[in-house]
Parts: structure tokens; C-alpha cells; sequence
């Protein structure tokens, strides 16, 4: 499977900070930082007294791990009066992923200089950065440690989705040797997102809101199809899907997915070329989701993806290897099986 992440990683942002690839004019400062009792004490990885030169040697090594996709250490800046008119980046602290080599998981960990605690940074940062990783890269979920003394940053990691799983222990280098921590997990069914609207949705008799939405297999001439990625911010972001989206009020299906194959693909379609395959029955919650599936091999127009979402041409015998909402699973095989 090819990874989305671009080479040139675009910082993210939040509403006071800015996340972006650290450089060599960071050191200085980053070393100021974090060569304090205080914060490097919490970190495992982290010696004390450090290093000026680390300082250098570590921001170096990021980029190569973050060209290399095995880590994406981030410089956490915010902007602060210059003493004259405008502002200037500042420094406070740094947060990255850690991707395990054998499992579909990354480790968060974060920290934050002394002199902007108590400021909400690290919870801004670690909910912006988890949620960027689970929308764009290939995980299942986020793991993070927190010792046991440290009350505030299990606070932390509860307050952006971590659950806790359970006890172990770390070697610390500050602290010469292992501590207690506190395990902790994030996966998408864990990220705080608001549901999506149920207004103007048929009801079952039962009482259950159906939620119907209209996808569509694009087979392109060599045979493979097409799947887009969910988008941050959106529930169950980061799994790859049929395009097509919420059928709504007054609209048949083939209408619905005519109009969001536009609006997602810039292609039109027509409805003569819409062919009814197989559907999907799936429980959500409060709701009951109902998706019929269509084929199509004929368009106008060159796929685009006008909402910034990652695609893929899949091979049939390889849409099994992308994750995939659990709706869509049961379609995948029958779609191979007809291919």
C-alpha cells in the first residue's frame, strides 16, 4: 500500500499554535528548554543534564526518521508581541509519533517548556497531532505512557480520548533506571467528534433512525477500483471507503451518488450508467445504516479529489489490505469474488 504523507510535511495548526518540522536554528532554544529537572524528569528518552550538541545531533536524525516515516517529531510554536508592531515564533516544547515497526500503532509523547504550563498547549498540541496521525496515517491506534507520579499528563491524555489499559514500567535515563507508568490507547472510536445530523431520515418501525447512504465501485479499464480515504475531522477518518455520501431528503439513490461523485471526483455520471451490485446493512449506535452499492465503468471527466481526500486504484485481490469502516468490509468480498 503507498503511504499518503507528502515528503514535504505541512505544519499543522491549531487556533495559538503551529506544528511543524523542527530545524537546526531550534537547538539553541529547544536545549534551553528541555535541559530543565522539571521537564526531563517525565521523559524517558530524555537525559539530564542534556547535551548541548544533542540538541543538534536529535533535530538532525528527525528529519531523516520523518523522510524515512518511522517518526514525526514536531517543534510546537506560538506567537508572541515582539516589542514593536507584529509578532515573532516562539519556541514551547515538542511532540511527536513513534510508528512500531510490526503493528499498526504509533506512540505519542510530548513536552512542554516549564514557562508555559498551565497554558491548555499540550492538550491543543497532543489533540491536533492524534488527530492529523489517525486521518492520515496507516494506524489503528495511538499508544502513550505517563508516569505514575505525573498526575497532569494522565489528565492530559484523558482529556483528549487516551483510555487507560493497564500498568507497566519504562526506563527513564534522566532518573537512571525503570518507574511506573500508566498505559494508555486512542483509536478512532475514541476521538471526540460530534455525530452527524439525523434530520430528514427515514425511521424504522423499531424506533431506529436509518441512516441511508449511497456508495459506488469505479472500475477504471484495467479493472481496479477506487477508494477514498475519509478526511480529518470526520468520523472515522483516515479509513479508506466507496465514494458517495448521505442520500438526502427527496433524492433517490442513484440521484445522491450522481451529485456526490461531482461534488467529491469532479466526474459526471450518468444514471444509465449506475448499476445496482449488493447493499450493506450495519448498526451504528442510535442509527441503522443501510448502503446500497453501485458499479460504474463509465464517466466523463478526470477523478479529482476536490475535498483534499487521499485516493487509491485497487486491484480487487488487495482491497482486503486497506482498513475499512466495518460496513464496507462484507462488500469488499463479494466485489473480488465479481471481478
Amino acid at each position: 500500500m503507498t503511504a499518503d504523507l507528502p515528503a514535504d510535511f505541512q505544519p499543522l495548526r491549531t487556533e495559538r499554535l503551529t506544528l511543524r518540522p523542527l530545524r537546526p536554528e531550534d537547538a539553541a532554544e529547544l536545549h534551553r528548554l528541555v535541559n530543565d529537572w522539571e521537564v526531563a524528569k517525565t521523559l524517558a528518552r530524555v537525559p539530564f543534564p542534556y547535551p548541548r550538541a544533542l540538541a543538534d545531533e536529535w533535530i538532525a536524525s528527525t528529519q531523516a526518521q520523518m523522510q524515512a516515516r518511522t517518526a514525526w517529531h514536531l517543534a510546537i510554536t506560538g506567537l508572541e508581541a515582539a516589542g514593536e508592531p507584529g509578532e515573532r515564533e516562539v519556541l514551547v516544547g515538542c511532540i511527536g509519533l513513534t510508528a512500531h515497526a510490526t503493528k499498526r500503532e504509533a506512540e505519542l509523547g510530548y513536552w512542554i517548556g516549564r514557562r508555559f504550563w498551565g497554558h491548555g498547549v499540550g492538550p491543543e498540541a497532543a489533540a491536533r497531532l492524534a488527530s492529523w496521525a489517525l486521518a492520515n496515517l496507516e494506524l489503528d491506534r495511538l499508544v502513550a505512557s505517563a508516569l505514575v507520579e505525573n498526575a497532569r499528563s494522565q489528565a492530559l491524555l484523558r482529556r483528549i480520548g487516551f483510555r487507560e489499559t493497564g500498568d507497566g514500567v519504562r526506563e527513564f535515563l534522566a532518573r537512571g533506571g525503570t518507574m511506573p507508568v500508566k498505559l494508555y490507547e486512542l483509536t478512532r472510536a475514541d476521538l471526540p467528534l460530534a455525530a452527524p445530523a439525523l434530520a430528514d431520515q427515514p425511521q424504522a418501525s423499531g424506533g431506529a433512525n436509518i441512516l441511508l447512504v449511497a456508495a459506488c465501485a469505479l472500475i477504471d479499464p484495467d479493472g481496479r477500483v477506487l477508494l477514498a480515504r475519509r478526511p480529518e475531522g470526520k468520523p472515522m477518518a483516515g479509513l479508506w471507503e466507496f465514494p458517495g455520501g448521505k442520500v438526502q431528503a427527496g433524492e433517490t439513490p442513484e440521484a445522491a451518488l450522481i451529485r456526490e461523485l461531482k461534488e467529491e471526483l469532479a466526474i459526471d455520471v450518468a444514471e444509465s450508467c449506475l448499476a445496482p451490485f449488493a447493499f450493506a446493512s450495519h448498526p451504528l449506535g442510535e442509527r441503522h445504516l443501510l448502503m446500497p452499492l453501485y458499479l460504474c465503468r463509465r464517466w466523463e471527466g478526470r477523478v479529482a479529489p476536490l475535498e483534499g481526500q487521499a485516493l487509491a486504484w485497487v486491484r480487487p485481490n488487495k482491497l482486503a489490505d486497506y482498513a475499512m469502516p466495518p460496513a464496507d468490509k462484507p462488500l469488499v468480498a463479494l466485489l473480488r469474488d465479481f471481478l
